[in-house]
């Protein structure tokens, strides 16, 4: 199992936690998806390590932005 952290910034309701979750999850490999809105980490889970540009890309596409 690998898990990876992502901080996101932007998100402030349940509804861009769904948006960020649902986008997260249609990536190949992944598993589960936590998403914490008060510290705007997103908890990635998976099998076997996921490609870490198709996450972001997820992330951005659904109209947030990673913390750099």
């Amino acid at each position: 199992m690998s898990t990876a952290v992502y901080t996101v910034q932007g998100m402030t309701c349940s509804g861009c936690m769904n948006k960020v979750t649902n986008a997260v999850a249609g990536v190949a490999g992944v598993t589960d998806v936590d998403v914490d809105i008060a510290t705007g980490e997103v908890t990635v889970t998976s099998d076997a390590l996921v490609d870490d540009q198709q996450v972001r890309a997820a992330i951005t596409g659904a109209g947030y932005q990673l913390a750099s």
